[in-house]
C-alpha cells in the first residue's frame, strides 16, 4: 500500500450532483438508548434528517428486518426503505464511500470497519457488510480496501486534496502497522488523493467513550475548491479553544493540491459549550450539502443564525435548511455522520 499508484478512481466533493442520500435506521444498543422516550428521540431525529434530505433528492434507508413498518410510521413517503441487519446507525461510517472514475463509472470503496478502532461498547459483524450491501443496491463497482477507515474521517474537495487526522487513520485501535504514507497510499488508489492535509487531533469531546477518535467531520470541510471551512470554539476557557487555535494555523499555512493557499473561514462552535458530561463537540460543520441545498445541524442556540448565515455565504444559490441535531450528537456525531451521498454518474 505504500506505492502512489495513481488510479482512475476518483471522489467528487460533496457538493458535486447526487443522484441519492444513504441512511441507516436505528435499531439497537447505545443509538436508541434505554428508555422508550430515548428511542423515540433516536427515531424521530433520523427520520427528521432523512424526511428533510428527501426534500431535495432521492433517499434509500436501510432497516433492519421487521422494523420496516416501523420505520415508515416515521418517515416521508418519499424515503426508500430496504432492509439488512444492522448493529447500528453512523452510514458515513459502515456505509462505502463512492467513487467514479474517468468513463464515469460508479464505484464503492469498502474501508474495513472496526467499530472505530475496536471500541468496547461496539458491534459491528453486520454493519462491516453494509458497504458490499449498498454498492451492490446501488450498482457501484466495489473496491476493497484492507485500512481500517471510515467516511467521517475525511473529506475531499473533489480536485486531489484530503482532509484527515492523525488520530484516526493511525489510530493503534484501527491501521497499528500503517505509517502515513502508507495511508496516503492507499487514498491515492481508492479515492484519486493526491494531497493530504494531516490535522493532528480531533475535538475533545469526541475522545470520550462513544466518540471517533477524531473524526474530521465536525472540524474541518471544503464548501469549495480552494476554500476550508473550520470549527471555532470561541470560548478560551473551553478545551475545544486550543485544538481550534491550531487547526486554523495549520490550515492557513496549508496549500490545495494546485498549490494554492486555502482561504479559512470560520464558522463559531455554538454557545452551548457544555453539557452535564463535560466539554460538548457540536458543531455546524458537521453539515450534509445535498442537491440545490445544504441540511445544517441547530441545536436551538444563540449562535444558529449567525451559522446559518456563513453556510449561505460559502454555499451560494444552495437552500440551508437546519434540523436539530442535539439528539444525533448526545450518541456521538451528527447529521453528515448518519448520511451518505452517492454522486451521479455517467
Amino acid at each position: 500500500m505504500s506505492e502512489h499508484d495513481f488510479s482512475t478512481w476518483r471522489m467528487p466533493a460533496e457538493t458535486a450532483p447526487h443522484e441519492r442520500t444513504w441512511m441507516a435506521w436505528p435499531s439497537s444498543g447505545y443509538t436508541l438508548g434505554d428508555t422508550d422516550s430515548e428511542a423515540d428521540a433516536a427515531r424521530r431525529t433520523w427520520a427528521a434528517v432523512a424526511s428533510t434530505v428527501a426534500e431535495f433528492e432521492p433517499v434509500t434507508l436501510v432497516v433492519t428486518p421487521g422494523e420496516e413498518d416501523l420505520a415508515r410510521e416515521f418517515l416521508d413517503p418519499r424515503v426508500e426503505v430496504t432492509s439488512a441487519t444492522l448493529d447500528d446507525a453512523w452510514m458515513r461510517d459502515i456505509g462505502p464511500t463512492f467513487v467514479v472514475d474517468a468513463d464515469g463509472r460508479l464505484g464503492a470503496v469498502d474501508w474495513v470497519f472496526n467499530g472505530w478502532g475496536a471500541q468496547q461498547w461496539a458491534s459491528w459483524d453486520y454493519d462491516a457488510r453494509i458497504a458490499t450491501y449498498v454498492a451492490g443496491r446501488a450498482g457501484a463497482t466495489l473496491i476493497d480496501s484492507p485500512m481500517v477507515n471510515e467516511g467521517g474521517g475525511i473529506h475531499v474537495d473533489g480536485e486531489g486534496t484530503v482532509l484527515l487526522t492523525e488520530t484516526v487513520q493511525l489510530d493503534p485501535g484501527r491501521n497499528p502497522r500503517l505509517t502515513k504514507e502508507d495511508v496516503e497510499g492507499e487514498l491515492t488508489r481508492t479515492i484519486g488523493a493526491t494531497h493530504f492535509i494531516w490535522l493532528p487531533r480531533g475535538l475533545t469531546r469526541d475522545y470520550d467513550e462513544f466518540g471517533t477518535r477524531g473524526h474530521v467531520d465536525i472540524v474541518a470541510t471544503f464548501p469549495s475548491p480552494g476554500v476550508v471551512l473550520v470549527h471555532d470554539q470561541e470560548d478560551p476557557q473551553h478545551p475545544d479553544y486550543e485544538v481550534s487555535r491550531e487547526t486554523i494555523d495549520l490550515l492557513s499555512r496549508s496549500t490545495d493540491a494546485q498549490g494554492s493557499p486555502l482561504a479559512v473561514v470560520r464558522v463559531p462552535a455554538p454557545a452551548q459549550g457544555y453539557d452535564e458530561a463535560g466539554p460538548v463537540d457540536f458543531s455546524y460543520v458537521n453539515h450534509l450539502v445535498v442537491n440545490d441545498g445544504v441540511v445544517a445541524c441547530t441545536f436551538d442556540d444563540p449562535h444558529d443564525e449567525r451559522a446559518a448565515a456563513i453556510l449561505q455565504e460559502v454555499y451560494p444559490g444552495r437552500t440551508v435548511v437546519g434540523v436539530d441535531a442535539r439528539e444525533l450528537f448526545a450518541r456521538g456525531g451528527g447529521i453528515h455522520c448518519i448520511t451518505q451521498q452517492q454522486p451521479v454518474a455517467r
